[in-house]
């Protein structure tokens, strides 16, 4: 279990951040902001959570809870483990759950015949920007697995976590009926 005594340190008074396993490293480096893309996703999700209830806020919950192992991983370079049980990594079983979810919701929708713009309902707009959030995280993880070492299990939930949020947000908008249509051209 995790214990926080202070809340400030100081420690990144000069720009630099510990990561999980001592090194310390500048606070806009791509592992720092891959992790605190992944911290704003969750942050994002907490504000759908808002307008959510029942299964809907319990799959939130649980992909809340993954996004702090996820950070947990990413604040760890693969290998550099200093706990004796080594680091918290994101397993595949995660990304499994994240599928089995998409499909069910997925299931109780209507095919796609355009593209869907953010809105509708409260919960689905708020999901919506919890998608975009998570996309950008995606693509910070991405720069980060090009320079280094990123587990497989962490890329494919980062891949599968925009999906889920979409499916979600379409649910959200009454099974997709409430669901705004893009009309391309409509304003020409």
């Amino acid at each position: 279990m995790v214990r926080l005594t202070r809340i400030y340190t100081r420690g990144g008074d000069r720009g630099e951040t510990s990561l999980g396993n001592g090194a310390r490293v500048a606070k806009d480096s791509l592992r720092v902001e891959a992790f605190g893309a992944v911290d704003e996703t969750n942050a994002c999700i907490g504000l759908a959570r808002l307008h959510t209830s029942g299964e809907m806020d319990e799959m939130l919950a649980r992909i809340q809870n993954d996004l702090f192992d996820l950070g947990a991983d990413l604040c760890t370079p693969e290998g550099g483990e200093r706990r004796s049980g080594g680091a918290l990594r994101v397993v595949s079983e995660q990304v499994r759950r994240l599928e089995a979810e998409i499909d069910a919701m997925d299931a109780a929708l209507a095919p796609l015949n355009s593209f869907v713009l953010p809105g509708g309902s409260a919960a689905a707009a708020a999901l919506h920007l919890a998608r975009t959030t998570a996309r950008r995280a995606e693509r910070a993880v991405t720069a980060l697995a090009r320079e280094e070492p990123v587990g497989e299990a962490a890329r494919h939930y980062m891949n599968r976590l925009s999906d889920h949020l979409f499916v979600a947000a379409r649910l959200a908008n009454d099974k997709g009926a409430a669901d705004i249509l893009w009309v391309p051209g409509a304003n020409r």
